[in-house]
C-alpha cells in the first residue's frame, strides 16, 4: 500500500489564514534547510494572498522571495496557488498577462502550480493550465469544494473528468472552508481514485473541527497527498497540524515515514517566532463552528470583522452572516473563495449597512451578474439580475475572450519605475499598489526616506538609560521634509508622511521627537493603519500668553453667519459609505471621473472606494455641479468622510 504524501502549508496558507499573510521572508529563511529536509511532497509557499501584501503592506517584491527560498530549498518542490484567469488577484487578467505571469514563476523556482476558478468554471483554467504544461511543470487543478443543491458528487466528478482531459497531472479537492466531513472524504476521494488516472489531493481547514477526520478517512480511501502545517500556525481557519496526521499514521499500512522529532524541532521554531511577532494561535471559535451554516471561510470571518470595526458597526456581525447565504443563493451559490468571496461579502455587507439591499452595488458584483467571472454554478435569480444590470443580457462566452491583451501596453505605462520584467507583471496585476510600492523602492535607494533599521543604525550611541530606551524605539527619517525645514517643528504634512510610512512598514509604533513637538503614532498588528495617534506639544512661558480679559473677547457672530457655508450655500455632501481607498479615477492612467466644475446626474460614478479589495463606485445622488474635492486620488477615508460637495440643480 502506498504511503501518503503531505504539502506543507506554513509558508503560504496557514499563516495566510491565521496571521493575515504577515509573515515575511526574513522570518522564513532560518527554517527553509530544516523543512527541505523532512521529505514534503512539496512546500506550498507563493501565490494565494502573500503576492498582493507583499508589496501592499510589507515593502517585499513577491518575486525575490521564491529566488530565497529556492536558495535553501533544493530537494523539495515549491508549490504556488493559482487563481486561475484571475492569477493571483480579483478579477480575470488578460491572456498574455497569465502567460507571462506562469513564465516568471516558473523561471523564479515555481515547480507546482496548484490551480483553481472559484466558480469550476474549467474555461477559465485553459489558458494557465496550457501555460504551466508549456514550462513542463506540474499542474494540479482544483476542483473547488463546497456545499448545496447544485455541488453534487456528479458535478465534482464532471469537473475533475474535464480538467484530466486538459492535462491536469494531478486533482485537488480544495476545501477551502473546511465543510467536507470525514465521510464525504471518504466518498468523494474514493470515487475520484475509482473514475480518474491521476493522483488524488485533499486540502481543507480546520474551520470546523472535521479537518483531521477528513485527512485520516481520504487516507483510507487512498489519497495520495494531503495538506498540513506546522502546529504553531495549525487550527482555527488554517489546515490540520502535521504532527498529529503524522502521529496518528504511525503503525498503520499508511504511516507516512516522517519523522515526529524533527517536525517538532520546527515547530518548535514556529512558536517562537510567533511569540515573537505577536501572532495569533488557531483557535475554533462559535462563529467559526456555525461554518455548516454561513459557509464563511474563517480568513473571510476575519476580514468581515475587520470591515465591520472599521465601520463601527461590530454588533451587526450576526446580521451579515445571515445575510451572506442569502446573497449566494440569489447569486447562483457561488463557493466562497477568493475572488467570489469578496464579491459575496461585501455585497451582504453593504445591505446590512445601507439598511436597504442592493442600493450600493460593487463593481465586481456587477461585472460577476454579467458572466465576466464566468459561469455560475446555478442561474442567479432573475429579480436580482433586474435590479443589477437591468435589462443587459450576461455573456455566455469565456471571459477572457472579451478581454484585450494589454500587457505591452501596461510595460509602458511603468517603464519609468520598473527595474525588471517582473516589475511589469507586477505592475499589470495590480497598478495602483504596484506603483506605490515602486516608489517607495525609490525613495529608499536614493535615500529620500529610511527603515527604521537604517535610521537606528545611524543613530548616536546613548550614554544615559533614559536616552537608550529612546534609541530603542523605532523612528524613520524622511530626508527631503528634513532638508526642507529649517525651524526642526513637524506641521501636518510632515506627521501625515509618518502616518503613511507606519501604514506600509511592518511597524507597529513610531515615535517622534522634534522641535517642540513629540508624537507616538501606533497602529494594531494586522489592520495595516493607524488606529491610535497622539500629539504633545512642550508648555511654553506664561509670560507669552496674553492675559484673558472680558474686553478681549470676541463678539458672536450673528446668527446668519454661524450657519456653515456649505449649508448656507444648500450644497449637498457626498460621504464615504465605508473606510477604503478613494481613487478619482477607475485607472492610473485614466482620468478622473470629476473634476471641480463637473456637472453630473444623478446615479453618476464620482469616484471609487475601494474595501475588501473590491472596487465600490461611489454615485451623485442628485444633479448638479461639483463645487470641491475634498479628499486626495488613493488616500484613505473613514466612514462618514465627506467627499464631494455638489451645487444641486434647482
Amino acid at each position: 500500500m502506498k504511503r501518503p504524501a503531505i504539502t506543507d502549508t506554513t509558508l503560504r496558507d496557514a499563516h495566510q489564514s491565521l496571521w493575515a499573510t504577515r509573515m515575511r521572508s526574513e522570518d522564513m529563511v532560518p527554517i527553509l534547510q530544516h523543512l527541505d529536509k523532512v521529505g514534503y511532497f512539496s512546500l506550498e509557499m507563493w501565490g494565494g494572498a502573500t503576492f498582493d501584501v507583499c508589496i501592499r503592506y510589507l515593502n517585499e517584491d513577491p518575486w525575490d522571495r521564491i529566488r530565497i527560498i529556492k536558495k535553501y530549498v533544493k530537494q523539495t518542490p515549491l508549490q504556488m496557488l493559482l487563481r486561475g484567469q484571475n492569477i493571483v488577484g480579483y478579477t480575470n487578467y488578460p491572456d498574455d498577462v497569465v502567460v507571462a505571469f506562469v513564465d516568471k514563476a516558473a523561471e523564479c523556482g515555481i515547480d507546482i502550480f496548484r490551480i483553481f476558478d472559484a466558480l469550476n468554471d474549467v474555461r477559465n483554467l485553459e489558458v494557465p493550465v496550457r501555460a504551466v504544461k508549456r514550462t513542463g511543470k506540474h499542474v494540479q487543478a482544483c476542483v473547488v469544494y463546497t456545499l448545496s443543491p447544485v455541488h453534487t458528487y456528479e458535478h465534482y466528478l464532471e469537473t475533475a473528468l474535464r480538467l484530466q482531459d486538459m492535462g491536469a497531472d494531478s486533482i485537488c479537492i480544495k476545501d477551502m472552508a473546511g465543510m467536507i466531513s470525514p465521510y464525504a472524504a471518504y466518498e468523494l476521494v474514493s470515487l475520484f481514485k475509482e473514475k480518474l488516472d491521476i493522483p488524488i489531493q485533499l486540502h481543507t481547514h480546520y474551520i470546523g473541527g472535521m479537518a483531521i477526520g477528513a485527512c485520516l478517512k481520504a487516507v483510507e480511501a487512498g489519497v495520495d497527498v494531503f495538506d498540513a502545517c506546522s502546529g504553531p500556525l495549525a487550527f482555527g481557519s488554517s489546515q490540520p497540524p502535521v504532527e498529529t496526521l503524522v502521529r496518528a499514521l504511525q503503525g498503520t499500512p499508511w504511516d507516512t515515514g516522517l519523522d515526529l522529532h524533527h517536525l517538532f524541532e520546527i515547530s518548535n521554531y514556529w512558536e517562537e517566532l510567533r511569540r515573537r511577532r505577536g501572532f495569533e494561535r488557531g483557535v475554533t471559535r462559535i462563529n467559526d463552528m456555525k461554518v455548516f451554516d454561513h459557509q464563511v471561510p474563517g480568513g473571510m470571518i476575519t476580514n468581515l470583522v475587520i470591515q465591520l470595526e472599521e465601520q463601527k458597526a461590530l454588533h451587526r456581525l450576526n446580521e451579515v452572516l445571515e445575510e451572506i447565504p442569502r446573497v449566494r443563493e440569489e447569486l447562483g451559490y457561488p463557493p466562497l473563495v477568493t475572488p467570489t468571496s469578496q464579491v459575496v461579502g461585501t455585497q451582504a455587507v453593504l445591505n446590512v449597512l445601507l439598511g436597504e439591499r442592493y442600493k450600493m452595488v460593487p463593481q465586481e458584483v456587477k461585472d460577476y451578474v454579467r458572466g465576466y467571472y464566468g459561469r455560475p454554478p446555478a442561474p442567479i435569480k432573475e429579480e436580482i439580475k433586474r435590479l443589477i444590470i437591468g435589462d443587459e443580457e450576461p455573456i455566455t462566452c469565456r471571459p477572457a475572450d472579451l478581454l484585450e491583451c494589454r500587457f505591452e501596453k501596461m510595460k509602458e505605462e511603468i517603464k519609468d519605475l520598473a527595474e525588471s520584467d517582473e516589475d511589469y507583471i507586477t505592475y499589470a496585476l495590480f497598478p495602483q499598489i504596484a506603483r506605490k510600492f515602486f516608489e517607495y523602492r525609490k525613495q529608499l535607494r536614493t535615500g529620500e526616506i529610511q527603515t527604521v533599521a537604517e535610521a537606528q543604525k545611524e543613530a548616536p550611541p546613548a550614554q544615559e538609560k533614559g536616552k537608550k530606551q529612546q534609541a530603542a524605539t523605532p523612528v524613520v527619517k524622511s530626508k527631503t521634509q528634513q532638508a526642507s525645514r529649517e525651524d526642526g517643528e513637524m506641521n501636518v504634512e510632515d506627521v501625515k508622511e509618518f502616518i503613511r510610512l507606519i501604514h506600509e512598514m511592518d511597524v507597529n509604533e513610531l515615535h517622534i521627537e522634534t522641535g517642540s513637538m513629540k508624537v507616538n503614532i501606533r497602529k494594531g498588528v494586522f489592520q495595516g493603519s493607524p488606529v491610535a495617534f497622539e500629539g504633545t506639544a512642550k508648555s511654553k512661558p506664561a509670560t507669552e500668553c496674553a492675559p484673558l480679559s472680558s474686553s478681549s473677547a470676541p463678539e458672536p457672530a450673528p446668527a446668519s453667519e454661524q450657519v456653515p457655508a456649505k449649508r448656507a450655500a444648500n450644497l449637498v455632501e457626498v460621504v464615504a459609505p465605508m473606510v477604503g481607498t478613494f481613487y478619482r479615477a477607475p485607472a492610473p492612467d485614466a482620468p478622473p471621473f470629476v473634476e471641480v466644475g463637473s456637472k453630473v446626474q444623478k446615479g453618476d460614478t464620482l469616484c471609487i472606494i475601494e474595501a475588501m479589495k473590491l472596487m465600490n463606485e461611489i454615485e451623485a445622488e442628485c444633479a448638479g455641479e461639483v463645487v470641491e474635492i475634498l479628499v486626495e486620488n488613493a488616500e484613505p477615508v473613514e466612514y462618514g468622510q465627506v467627499l464631494f460637495l455638489i451645487a444641486p440643480e434647482k
